[in-house]
């Protein structure tokens, strides 16, 4: 028996087990398995484990979207995690183009995903406090919100869950090092029924300029010489 002599909902259970690019590569094949690769009751789900996944064609956004993970953990994605002014020109270049990758793909999910229920961003440098602004702004469903070691995300993020985040229940900050003891005490005073989480957010240092760092640096001399 060929695969194509497979009715629809078989050939759906057995997409269901495959991963993307599984998927993308037996969508190649023939018009009834690409119709099948297009049905959006197998994208539900999306998961992404480096910036370069998210410009491949093996996955579909769209309003079946519920829940989403973008986690990424090597070394050169760590450079983004840098402040910007110690970073070389090569390092700069190499965030722009990872900036400008998730910043659309974001911008994709706020317009085509409507429905997502739970985000998970982990070791994403650059997301912003207005890519997640727009993403409550645009998925009102939202539910879950997780954000590990997002190094730009700020207490305007904590605003913004206090004026968008209607539904949602669950709110991770941990490891972004922008988020302050006051921001999290707000999101708690606001919103008493979300079950929130900053694991060391609030006790890291945070970016700061060079001035002020070397301001701090005289500082901590002059104490030492006390």
């Amino acid at each position: 028996m060929h695969i194509t002599e497979l009715n629809r909902e078989c050939l759906l259970h057995l997409f269901s087990f495959l991963d993307k690019n599984s998927r993308r590569s037996l969508a190649k094949t023939c018009h009834k398995l690409l119709e099948v690769f297009q049905d959006p009751i197998l994208w539900s789900l999306l998961n992404f484990h480096s910036p370069a996944e998210l410009k491949k064609d093996n996955f579909l956004l769209g309003p079946a979207l519920k829940y989403l993970s973008i986690c990424w953990y090597s070394e050169r994605v760590k450079v983004c995690n840098i402040e910007d002014w110690m970073k070389n020109n090569f390092q700069k270049d190499f965030c722009n183009r990872h900036e400008n990758t998730v910043n659309d793909f974001l911008l994709e999910v706020c317009n085509r995903c409507p429905n997502l229920l739970s985000l998970t961003l982990s070791g994403c440098g650059h997301v912003t406090d207005d890519c997640i602004l727009l993403l409550l702004k645009n998925c009102p469903n939202l539910k879950t919100l997780k954000l590990e070691n997002c190094v730009r995300i700020t207490d305007q993020t904590l605003e913004a869950v206090t004026l968008c985040g209607g539904s949602l229940q669950t709110l991770h900050v941990d490891f972004c090092r922008n988020i302050t003891p006051s921001g999290l005490e707000r999101v708690r005073e606001k919103c008493p029924s979300i079950m929130l989480r900053a694991e060391r957010s609030a006790n890291m240092i945070p970016d700061s300029k060079p001035e002020k760092k070397l301001m701090l640096e005289k500082a901590s001399r002059k104490l030492v010489q006390l």
